[in-house]
């Protein structure tokens, strides 16, 4: 039997007093089943750098949750990206997702250089390690909107590694094969990399097909046929979609994944139901 793998959720700084409280509603009710980390995000260009770094910081101090801080190069110098990592060691933060992030436009738009700043996330890696964090990376079982190939996508996943990071997150996906095929990719280039899946429990069609041509991310015909017909009924939609969900978490748990990460638009209903059904916890 493949072993349990760990169990982790992500959230993004909300942007006022109201998603705030229903950030720490939706916390409070998934920290009685111990995931194993938190992950907060960045905005699109940095834009909420400063709520990312208070959130992140709060998370740690009020739930004793393990928590990951996202950290991009997006609109930072080197020396701001040091001044964020110093703040959250003094939170008590020992791990960052570093991630190059994306462009006001998404991650397929031109990529803008901050004069000095970095350029990949690569950079960001050894400036992680060199100040004694441990760095998790991106992954993209689709290919990175910006990328040539998956070939290319295994060699900057191997550069990452090589410079320090443990771990790496995917994209949210549909396809297990998918997944299956990238780390195969990496097992055979003898890549050590755990690679946690990625899983967006659908609540919202419109929502998720933003997000979708955002991120490169595919929709299978079959899914759009599941919660296409639904899309006038939320509570339907949110019920097909932790069906979708609970069925590609139990078709990972059974290839051995180490990991599934549960992109939760801030809300922890659907993941919970998800991590009770297929037995992570």
């Amino acid at each position: 039997m493949p072993s349990t793998p760990s169990f982790s959720v992500e959230f993004f700084p909300p942007k006022d007093m109201a998603g705030e409280a229903r950030l720490w509603a939706s916390l409070d009710a998934l920290a009685p089943y111990k995931p194993d980390f938190v992950s907060v995000t960045y905005g699109a260009g940095g834009s909420t750098r400063d709520r990312t770094i208070r959130i992140t910081s709060e998370i740690t101090k009020r739930t004793g949750l393990p928590t990951v801080a996202h950290l991009t190069c997006v609109g930072s110098t080197e020396d701001e990206l040091r001044e964020t990592l110093k703040n959250y060691r003094s939170a008590g933060i020992t791990s960052v997702l570093a991630l190059r992030g994306d462009p006001e436009g998404g991650p397929a738009s031109n990529w803008q250089s901050t004069a000095g700043g970095f350029d990949h996330a690569d950079q960001l890696v050894s400036l992680a390690r060199e100040l004694g964090f441990e760095v998790g990376v991106a992954a993209f079982p689709d290919k990175h909107p910006a990328s040539r190939d998956l070939n290319q996508d295994v060699k900057v996943l191997l550069e990452k590694e090589r410079r320090g990071a443990t771990f790496a997150t995917t994209q949210f996906f549909f396809g297990v094969e998918k997944y299956l095929e990238l780390k195969e990719r990496l097992r055979v280039s003898n890549s050590k990399l755990p690679l946690i899946a990625g899983i967006l429990p659908i609540t919202n069609v419109k929502q998720l097909e933003r997000m979708a041509l955002l991120s490169g991310t595919p929709i299978p015909h079959a899914i759009k046929a599941r919660i296409s017909s639904l899309e006038s009924t939320p509570e339907l939609v949110r019920a097909e979609g932790v069906a979708i969900a609970a069925e590609l978490a139990q078709d990972l748990i059974a290839t051995g994944t180490p990991g599934i990460h549960f992109y939760t638009m801030n809300s922890a209903e659907s993941t919970i139901e998800i991590v009770k059904r297929v037995g992570i916890r």
